[in-house]
């Protein structure tokens, strides 16, 4: 008896370094602290050790547990695209006519060009989406790419830290070739880490401004949702943003549960011209900090925006519904309610005014 408690605590023991030396690894980034954690805990939004939400938002919905989820995932049905991905080649105009121009990359990341610049929101670029390289992998899509494809970025804005919006090897890779980056309070922390300067950094709490370019404003405003790179929750801040520019007004949503902070936002900064909003990669289960499709359209409703350009889907699973089921129902939803929408590909550029694709490309 004596022999088997000493082999328990030996294993333990062994799981516990092993767990600490894989937390070592860069991708995970580091918590904020020093001067940027004394800061943060002068921010009316961290409270008790941690950020909060404006209501509470329980880890799980209403009859869910840790358990219960667990055996969803292990019964659950075919949720990845059984072909390759259609999508468009990248092209970027030089932008001499001062249009607004969206370029969708998959998931979060797209691209703005506006007012002469270019912002790379929530860059997915390189590599999967967690600190494991069996689990996250990208569909494959029809004309893949790289970061030598994309335009010369001015910004990159971050709206939270988790592994689908931020990239520790696609930071790396663009740390030299970015003026600034933009994003939530706390997460700096991560993007220092990695070798950023801080010179070269804005952390924004809500409400708080930065003029990040002439007659060109970003505000960061709530959303509903958590944050954490480790075993440790809510150290840095999730947000979402408003984007003014001269003769534009774009709000890009991050990742976000459904509450009433979507009718204030509108209230106060709206109209807007196009609403970017996730969805996908929901379920009832964790109904508190991702939208239902549903719940997507009243949201685009509550921010008063011209057009919906709904994100969070065709890239990865992290959900247990099938890849395209969140644009079919978010499109259904959307008509209810007559919102315009638009469905570009992977690599199809959205321009404001003018251009808003609208194929069913996702049935084919």
């Amino acid at each position: 008896m004596l022999k088997f408690a000493y082999i328990l605590l030996a294993s333990i023991a062994t799981i516990i370094v092993v767990t600490m030396l894989f937390m070592q690894q860069a991708s995970f980034g580091k918590n904020p602290s020093g001067a940027r954690l004394e800061r943060i805990k002068k921010s009316k939004n961290y409270r008790d050790g941690a950020f909060q939400n404006i209501h509470n938002t329980p880890n799980f919905g209403e009859g869910y547990n840790f358990w219960k989820i667990l055996k969803m995932y292990f019964s659950k049905g075919p949720t990845s695209p059984d072909k390759i991905i259609p999508s468009k080649k990248l092209h970027f105009d030089n932008n001499d006519d001062h249009k607004t121009r969206i370029t969708w990359l998959g998931h979060s990341t797209y691209i703005l060009q506006v007012d002469g610049k270019t912002i790379l929101v929530d860059p997915i670029i390189i590599g999967n989406i967690s600190p494991v390289s069996f689990f996250g992998k990208p569909y494959p899509i029809e004309h893949p790419y790289t970061i030598d494809d994309l335009p010369s970025v001015d910004y990159v804005l971050i709206t939270h830290d988790h592994y689908d919006h931020l990239s520790y090897k696609t930071v790396v890779a663009l740390k030299d070739k970015v003026k600034h980056f933009y994003t939530s309070l706390g997460v700096g922390s991560h993007l220092e880490y990695w070798g950023i300067p801080a010179e070269k950094i804005t952390e924004l709490d809500w409400d708080e401004s930065a003029n990040i370019a002439d007659s060109m404003k970003i505000t960061a405003q709530p959303a509903r949702h958590f944050s954490g790179r480790g075993f440790t929750r809510n150290q840095t801040l999730w947000s979402s943003f408003v984007l003014k520019t001269k003769d534009k007004n774009i709000y890009l949503g991050g990742d976000s549960g459904y509450d009433d902070h979507f009718k204030k936002i509108g209230e106060t900064y709206g109209p807007f011209d196009i609403a970017i909003l996730e969805c996908g990669q929901y379920n009832p289960a964790w109904g508190y900090i991702h939208m239902l499709p549903e719940e997507v359209a009243t949201a685009a409703k509550d921010l008063n925006t011209k057009v919906l350009l709904p994100v969070h889907w065709a890239k990865y699973t992290l959900a247990l519904h099938p890849w395209n089921e969140p644009i079919k129902r978010v499109t259904a939803a959307a008509d209810k309610l007559n919102i315009s929408i638009t469905t570009p590909l992977i690599g199809e550029t959205v321009v404001l005014d003018s251009i808003l694709p609208n194929s069913t490309w996702y049935l084919n």
